[in-house]
């Protein structure tokens, strides 16, 4: 028994090897549900992993939607590096390779997530696929980072019932989160919720 779980398990290690190997090969068109690993040389607090989402596409900071389905690692690097340039007094350094290839069926992973939305004070407002259990500070992940005018102290959080047509809201102080504070009873989101970053009032 114990001899086959170990010729199990090599066999299962040899085979994701496998895949990232051919993954990192330059004919490989990325799929939803990869996993990336991205490096900028200029700014390493950019460095992260990024899930390629059901749509084909991903959220980076400053960049916003960057769409990785069907394409290959340099066509990626080379729409992220365009992407970012104007964040940049010269073109950045983009690295991107693949850390996890998809181990499921794109459609599957499809009817697992959730359709969210981000509005107003981001730099890339719009649908955002999540998967359930996903919180509001992780979706402003991909919401491309706050625009100049974004009302921070007061994120709003927007939920419909569905079946009575009820509204609900919540109000977050995001400005007080990042500077340490604690956040009780954060709200998972649901499906087609809406967190609205509203524009900052005169001496706000």
């Amino acid at each position: 028994m114990v001899r086959a779980l170990l010729v199990f398990m090599a066999t299962a290690c040899t085979l994701v090897w496998a895949s990232l190997a051919a993954a990192q090969g330059g004919n490989y068109q990325i799929q939803p549900g990869d996993s990336l690993a991205i490096e900028v040389l200029e700014d390493p607090n950019l460095n992260r992993q990024v899930l390629i989402l059901p749509d084909g596409r991903f959220s980076f900071p400053l960049a916003g939607t960057v769409a990785a389905g069907g394409r290959t690692v340099g066509q990626v690097e080379r729409a992220l590096a365009s992407a970012l340039s104007s964040n940049f007094t010269n073109p950045p350094t983009v690295f991107v390779s693949v850390a996890r290839v998809s181990e499921g069926d794109a459609d599957a992973e499809a009817d697992e997530t959730l359709t969210v939305y981000l509005m107003g004070e981001v730099n890339a407002p719009g649908p955002k696929a999540v998967l359930p259990g996903t919180s509001v500070l992780q979706l402003l992940s991909q919401s491309g980072g706050f625009t100049p005018f974004a009302a921070t102290k007061r994120l709003q959080l927007r939920r419909t019932d569905p079946q009575t047509g009820a509204q609900r809201l919540f109000v977050i102080d995001y400005r007080a989160i990042s500077r340490g504070a604690r956040m009780v009873n954060e709200p998972l989101l649901r499906e087609g919720d809406v967190l609205l970053v509203p524009e900052r009032r005169l001496f706000e």
